[in-house]
């Protein structure tokens, strides 16, 4: 009974990618991704995601561990608000995050008059809008793993007298290491593909701001082949990784205990 609906729901997430497949200008496809703004946008992407990944993973596993292992008044308050970015319409949030960091934003003033530092409309613009819709992903899946883990490994490791940073360094993570890695790359490939905080906060500007997924829009109202072709290479990418990293990691969590699986 269960086979049917299990293949609309492939279907489903399968007849647009083959959509795109069909109507791609192969003949052309080298040509078109070749181009002097295709490179500078994938470029771009390419940095703009990692680094918001790497930001992501140094605030994440703290917020995680937080949320999961200390009891503090209005935690669920905070864990919801951490997840907000998930649900909310990103063009929201980046009229939250202009209204915060914009140059006369709640923080972004002082940044500018303290600090000289303009985020709005710069690479680093994006790498924090791509911070804030991604995060989230990372918070939600370490969180998880740190809930179900068996503290009984590091009462132990504590019992030997080992520090809470070498607890937390040599048997903390390595618990939690598939669900770290999975969260990272779902991270990072929801940052490649962000598109509505990033134009919103930091703009639409080539060689500084415009990643993959702005390209794509901007290409589709004069040339829809090169969307089409732009498109495929942001499918490709992310599924790359998701098969190459989060697949690999998640089937070596063998060697964690049982509740430490995400």
């Amino acid at each position: 009974m269960l086979v049917v609906p299990a293949v609309v729901g492939g279907l489903l997430v399968v007849l647009p990618l083959a959509g795109l497949v069909q109507r791609a200008p192969w003949s052309d496809l080298w040509a078109l991704l070749g181009t002097e703004a295709v490179r500078e946008a994938l470029r771009l992407s390419l940095l703009t995601s990692t680094v918001a990944t790497v930001v992501s993973v140094a605030l994440g596993v703290p917020l995680a561990w937080v949320l999961a292992r200390v009891a503090f008044p209005g935690r669920r308050v905070a864990r919801a608000l951490v997840t907000l970015p998930m649900v909310l319409p990103p063009v929201v949030g980046g009229a939250a995050l202009l209204l915060a960091l914009g140059r006369r934003g709640l923080v972004g003033q002082y940044l500018d008059q303290w600090f000289g530092i303009v985020l709005p409309f710069s690479t680093a613009g994006v790498v924090v809008a791509e911070t804030f819709v991604a995060m989230p992903f990372l918070v939600v899946t370490v969180e998880a793993a740190f809930r179900a883990a068996d503290r009984r490994y590091e009462d132990a490791a504590a019992t030997l007298g080992a520090r809470p940073w070498t607890v937390f360094r040599r048997v903390t993570l390595p618990a939690v290491r598939p669900a770290l890695v999975a969260g990272a790359v779902l991270c990072w490939a929801r940052a490649l593909g962000e598109f509505g905080a990033t134009i919103t906060f930091a703009g639409n500007l080539q060689g500084r701001t415009q990643t993959m997924p702005l390209a794509v829009f901007v290409t589709r109202e004069s040339d829809r082949g090169a969307a089409i072709a732009l498109s495929l290479v942001m499918v490709a990418i992310s599924l790359a990784v998701l098969v190459g990293l989060r697949d690999r990691w998640l089937a070596t969590g063998g060697d964690a205990p049982t509740g430490d699986r995400p």
